[in-house]
């Protein structure tokens, strides 16, 4: 059990997966849950949680054909992502 708690605490890329997870569809009341404990001790989660709302209102009604990124920037972008990610 404390392993598994530690797990949800410690773990940004689970929170920010349930984050996005939520917005697209529902999600279960354990990942509800465990979303709840790691966002009451995450700040950078939480903002991140307050960004990706407002990127999803912004953006809705626009169809995915509408935006193009170039291979090379989305290759840069998920690099710095994951050495973001990786920090925690």
């Amino acid at each position: 059990m404390r392993s598994a708690l530690k797990n949800i605490i410690y773990n940004c890329r689970q929170a920010t997966f349930l984050i996005e997870k939520r917005i697209a569809e529902k999600i279960t009341a354990a990942e509800t849950l465990q979303l709840h404990i790691h966002l009451a001790g995450c700040s950078v989660c939480k903002i991140y949680q307050q960004q990706s709302i407002l990127i999803n209102k912004v953006f809705v009604g626009f169809k995915n054909s509408d935006f193009k990124l170039d291979e090379a920037f989305k290759k840069t972008l998920n690099e710095k992502i994951e050495k973001e990610i990786n920090k925690n």
